[in-house]
């Protein structure tokens, strides 16, 4: 027969405090999915994007709800600005459709489904006032 080994046996000790019996643990829940909007705010925000402006076109346009427009300093941050948006929308889970004008820096579009961002240099943006002809609420102050 083998020889078998007496087992110890350990006395409490005075000092241990009473162990308490584990909590059953939860299931992990997924992180809530920031939404778009606050997404491409943080990366223009991020990335000093200048004079940045957020429209609500959605009873202008179907092709998206909401249009962002954002100045650079130059195309090298135009480009810059560009791409942070795009990584940080990847990163959110927001898929760009298509991205537009990187190569040359002065105007940058980049399409994200429900809302188009442009980065552009500041007279880029003048001639062209995106605002303007996007912004209802400046159409219908003209009006009145």
């Amino acid at each position: 027969m083998p020889d078998e080994k007496k087992t110890a046996k350990r006395k409490p000790s005075l000092s241990a405090k009473p162990r308490r019996a584990k909590k059953p643990v939860a299931a992990a829940r997924p992180a809530a999915r920031r939404s778009l909007k606050s997404v491409v705010l943080d990366a223009l925000d991020d990335m000093k994007a200048l004079e940045v402006k957020m429209l609500d076109v959605r009873g202008l346009t179907d092709i998206a709800d909401f249009m962002v427009i954002a100045s650079g300093t130059s195309d090298r941050h135009v480009r810059s600005v560009a791409q942070r948006v795009v990584e940080k929308a990847k990163e959110g889970g927001y898929r760009p459709h298509g991205v537009e004008g990187l190569k040359d820096g002065d105007w940058v579009l980049i399409d994200l489904h429900e809302m188009i961002v442009h980065v552009m240099l500041p007279r880029v943006r003048e001639f062209y006032g995106l605002e303007k002809l996007w912004d209802m609420t400046a159409t219908r102050a003209a009006r009145a």
